[in-house]
């Protein structure tokens, strides 16, 4: 395994990137820290909380699947920035609208905003790490990248219990998207052209692979018919469409533990609700391991490879969930999925990369769209419903045997790592 190289630029793009997704993953995270609080003024049963969540799933769908195939058409490399901090600003106004809310339909609908920016921003921001890098180092860089998730989801309900503590619910959603200030700033200031001129000029020099033949020139506009032509690429693609019903299968489940992870903290496990909220971010802590470690070995292991054993743990930590009675044990279990949480999406990221060079927005927006926005939508209340009913323990064996399926897709999929190929490369 090789020590990844690439232009200072990369670097500081790659620095960009995963601030950014921090900020994402720290608002999405808002909610289900935020949820026993919420169930407590408006006096919902964790069913209707369930659907609460969902509409911001919708939202999510909406924009990861438009800002996804916008930035395909608006331009690639340095051009997804604007895309990107679009999403932002819609994340960040969902937020605050969230907060001023007074009825249960007007935070759906501010919910709902608030999942278009967050579902919007992260294919946009993965495509933009993607094209940054050299091909012989994407897992890596999109490893490291999507650090920010588990980072987000130790330090963002860290963040929210200072907030709760001085504070209320509201406050969290008014100041918590605020963070992407600075990090729109810094995407300005060194994602543009000059810069990633240099960066491809230094790929070709220390004999890489470019990730886009060449940085495209301004003057290029969107129009319906490349939207089209891209969503049509994407959806006759096989690692694309696998991808989809993979990605599904894990963020259904994702959506299943996260959400009601405080609510088994705060009534199994007796633990107050502040503590309890710093406690279900337990993963973060050693999600960037699993992360960085898994997306690297896919670089020379293959995707494939890497996915199969990240989803054998995946399935070990869901059934361990069934023990978390107390803070200790908690804390254990949740650390240990850690090692696997967040480490399928940069591997497949990275297969979608690879296998759409052009169209790794829409692609990933596409994945994003549908499996997070369907997932979360059917999730939250299918798993409410099933905790209310059967209890905890039929809620995490579900849950497993939903993530052993995912062994069906994973096996159509193709392999897009040729080792050989590579090493002539280099």
């Amino acid at each position: 395994m090789k020590m990844p190289k690439a232009h200072p630029i990369s670097w500081i793009l790659l620095l960009v990137t995963t601030l950014a997704i921090l900020a994402t993953s720290v608002s999405r995270i808002i909610l289900p820290t935020v949820l026993p609080a919420i169930m407590e003024e408006f006096h919902w049963s964790a069913t209707e909380v369930g659907f609460l969540n969902s509409a911001m799933f919708i939202g999510a769908f909406i924009g990861a699947t438009f800002f996804g195939i916008l930035s395909d058409s608006v331009g690639s490399g340095y051009k997804r920035g604007w895309t990107w901090i679009c999403c932002m600003v819609v994340a960040a106004a969902g937020g605050i609208l969230t907060a001023m809310c007074t009825s249960v339909n007007a935070m759906r609908g501010a919910l709902a905003v608030l999942g278009m920016g967050t579902g919007g921003a992260e294919p946009v921001n993965v495509a933009i790490i993607g094209e940054w890098w050299p091909k012989e180092h994407r897992g890596f860089a999109i490893g490291v990248h999507h650090t920010g998730f588990p980072f987000g989801q130790f330090l963002g309900p860290v963040i929210i219990s200072y907030i709760l503590a001085v504070g209320t619910w509201h406050d969290a959603f008014t100041f918590v998207p605020l963070l992407a200030i600075p990090i729109i700033i810094l995407q300005l200031l060194f994602g543009t052209e000059k810069n990633q001129k240099k960066v491809y000029k230094w790929i070709e020099d220390h004999k890489m692979t470019k990730p886009l033949d060449e940085v495209e020139q301004e003057g290029k506009k969107p129009s319906l018919g490349e939207m089209i032509k891209n969503v049509g690429v994407c959806l006759h693609n096989r690692n694309c469409v696998m991808a989809i019903i993979t990605i599904f299968i894990f963020l259904w489940s994702e959506a299943a533990i996260t959400t009601f992870m405080t609510l088994q903290l705060t009534t199994v496990a007796g633990i107050s609700l502040a503590a309890a909220a710093v406690v279900s971010g337990a993963s973060g802590l050693t999600g960037w391991i699993g992360q960085i470690g898994w997306g690297t070995v896919s670089d020379s292991t293959g995707r494939k490879f890497a996915l199969r054993i990240i989803t054998a743990g995946w399935v070990v930590a869901t059934l361990a969930c069934m023990f978390i009675n107390t803070e200790m044990s908690a804390w254990m279990i949740l650390i240990f999925w850690g090692l696997f949480r967040n480490s399928p999406f940069p591997v497949m990221y990275a297969l979608l990369i690879d296998s759409l060079p052009k169209s790794a927005g829409s692609s990933m927006g596409l994945m994003i769209g549908i499996a997070l926005g369907l997932s979360g939508f059917f999730a939250a209340p299918t798993a409410g419903w099933i905790i209310e009913t059967y209890g905890f323990t039929a809620h995490y064996i579900v849950l497993a045997i939903m993530l052993a399926l995912s062994y069906i897709p994973l096996a159509i999929i193709k392999e897009t790592v040729h080792k050989d190929e590579d090493q002539a490369a280099a």
